[in-house]
Formats: structure tokens, C-alpha cells, sequence
């Protein structure tokens, strides 16, 4: 009778290991922001413990090149236009306009993740490559001349990518067209880093990316999408709580412990 116990632990293994596999993957981000105060998951500090760095690249308009300590190179908002070393694994692509994505990216690229639906579904990317988890926030956007549907807006046409590495928390807004509420910062939980277009006019108003800014209580703002609003503008908005770091040279090379301690407006050259 005992021989037939490994018999039947061999049947329950095979038939739990589809429901595991099956579980979706889990956003350290989330689990910290909702965490009490001072609780860091035992993975998250394993990682932070190591103190890896990642480097960010400023390549034009909204396209920002992240290097994970693994090797793995992703690029945001990606049209093709905006370049710098060599081809991205992974690009991440929002609609408002065509500065923003490609329909014909580089067949090299193994990993193209666009932030809308198809059939009226939104877009949902929760993917681990490599090092990185990477998830999605949808947004809605508005609707230009070009559109034929009718309607004001177009429901979660727009993504805001989370990408977390090496113990960060990394967001890229996006072509952001309005305000987020309490149920779209839960979903974006923390972030340490996060890359906002301060156009002030085809995305969003200064005032609103500024609101939005504060909230989120970043260690570290990477503006992006600016056109010729000048930059004071913008720091003016977002309040004498952050620090202003204006770079010479386009790459952002950063770590889990080199964070600021107060939050900071990074100003990448180019930008």
C-alpha cells in the first residue's frame, strides 16, 4: 500500500504544475506600494543588495533607451526615428501619432509590444525578458481628424509601460491625454523613476503632467515630449519640492542606492 504513494504524489504533481505555470507573473512595484511602512519583499532587497546599475539614454521626442544590468535593451514610444547604439530587444509603442509608433519596426526586434488592444480589447503586457518584468497601464486618448470613428476620445489607446529592474521601478506615460485617477495610480503602484511629456499642449497641460508628477513621488523625473515649452515653465508647476539636475551629456546611469534622496528633475541633454 505505501509502495503506491509516490504514484499518486507523480498524479498531483502533473496535475498542479499546468495550474502553477498558469499563475501570473508578480509586480514587485505593486507589492511595495502596497506593502506597510518599512515591509520590502526579501527578493526586492536581494536584487537592491547588489546594488546593479542601469543606464538611461535620451534618443529624441519621447524615446527613451533603457540597459538592464542583464543586457537587455529596450526602447520606448519607438517610431524607428529616434536611434542610438544597437538594435533595442524590446520596443514598447503607443497610437496618438506616428512619432510614437512603427507599423514596420525592424523584423530584428524580437519583442514589439504595442500599447493598445485590437477588437476593442486594451492592450495587456504583463512579460517577463531577460531581467525586466514589464506591464502595462492603459489611458485613454483623443481622437484626431484623421479618425473616422466618432467619439471624443479613444478608450485605453494609450499605454503607460512599467519596467521593473534591478530593484527600480521605471514608468514611461506615454502620449497622455487626461488626468489619472485613484484606480490608475493603484495599477502604476510605485515608481522610482518616471519619464513625463511636458509639451504642455498635444499631450496634456503643465498643470495636469504637474499634478500627476507629484502624486506619483518619483525619486527621479526624466522630462520628455517637450517641443519648445521651456523647461522653466514647467519646473515652475511642479513645485520647489524637486531638486533640478541639468546634464551634459544623454545617458543616465543609475542604481537602486544612487537614488536621490530628494526628488529630482533630471535634465538630460537633448531634451
Amino acid at each position: 500500500m505505501l509502495r503506491s504513494f509516490p504514484v499518486v504524489f507523480v498524479i498531483l504533481g502533473s496535475l498542479l504544475a499546468p495550474a502553477a505555470a498558469q499563475q501570473p507573473l508578480r509586480s514587485e512595484c505593486l507589492a511595495m506600494a502596497n506593502a506597510p511602512p518599512r515591509a520590502t519583499p526579501v527578493s526586492l532587497r536581494r536584487i537592491a543588495a547588489k546594488a546593479e546599475e542601469i543606464a538611461i539614454t535620451y534618443a529624441g521626442h519621447s524615446t527613451y533607451y533603457i540597459e538592464t544590468p542583464g543586457g537587455v535593451r529596450i526602447a520606448t514610444d519607438y517610431s524607428g526615428a529616434y536611434r542610438t547604439g544597437r538594435l533595442p530587444d524590446v520596443v514598447t509603442m503607443n497610437r496618438a501619432h506616428s512619432t510614437h509608433y512603427s507599423l514596420f519596426p525592424d523584423r530584428g526586434i524580437p519583442h514589439v509590444l504595442h500599447g493598445w488592444g485590437d477588437d476593442g480589447k486594451p492592450a495587456y503586457v504583463s512579460q517577463r525578458i531577460g531581467d525586466v518584468y514589464i506591464r502595462n497601464v492603459t489611458t485613454d486618448i483623443r481622437r484626431y481628424y484623421s479618425d473616422d470613428s466618432s467619439g471624443e476620445m479613444i478608450r485605453d489607446g494609450n499605454s503607460i509601460f512599467i519596467f521593473e529592474v534591478a530593484g527600480l521601478c521605471i514608468g514611461h506615460l506615454g502620449h497622455l491625454h487626461h488626468k489619472l485617477d485613484d484606480s490608475h495610480f493603484a495599477a502604476i503602484g510605485r515608481l522610482d523613476i518616471v519619464m513625463v511629456p511636458i509639451d504642455g499642449s498635444y499631450t496634456m497641460s503643465l498643470d495636469g503632467i504637474s499634478d500627476i508628477t507629484r502624486r506619483l513621488r518619483a525619486s527621479v523625473v526624466l522630462p520628455m515630449h517637450r517641443f519648445m515649452t521651456p523647461l522653466d515653465d514647467f519646473m515652475r508647476r511642479i513645485g520647489q519640492q524637486f531638486e533640478i539636475d541639468r546634464r551634459g551629456e544623454r545617458t543616465l546611469t543609475i542604481s537602486r542606492d544612487s537614488l536621490p534622496a530628494t526628488p529630482t528633475v533630471i535634465i538630460l541633454d537633448g531634451v
